[in-house]
């Protein structure tokens, strides 16, 4: 069985890294050089993180969307 986790991803333009975390999911997050290695990094941290939360599948939010809001300057 298959489960999918959004991950949010940001880069950090001071330490010239992608950085990942997977909302809901503590202890979730990782950064890197490329985006592939991210996802490799998410993938091994979200497996470290269920082996010790196994409850993370019943509880494991659902990705609805994402809005922007602005604000002026």
């Amino acid at each position: 069985m298959n489960i999918a986790f959004t991950a949010y991803i940001e880069f950090d333009p001071e330490t010239q890294l992608y950085v990942g975390i997977i909302p809901g999911v503590p202890g979730a997050h990782t950064q890197a050089a490329t985006l592939d290695e991210l996802n490799h990094n998410l993938r091994e941290v979200l497996e470290l993180c269920m082996e010790e939360n196994p409850d993370i599948l019943r509880h494991a939010p659902r990705f609805v969307g994402i809005q922007q809001v602005e604000l002026s300057a």
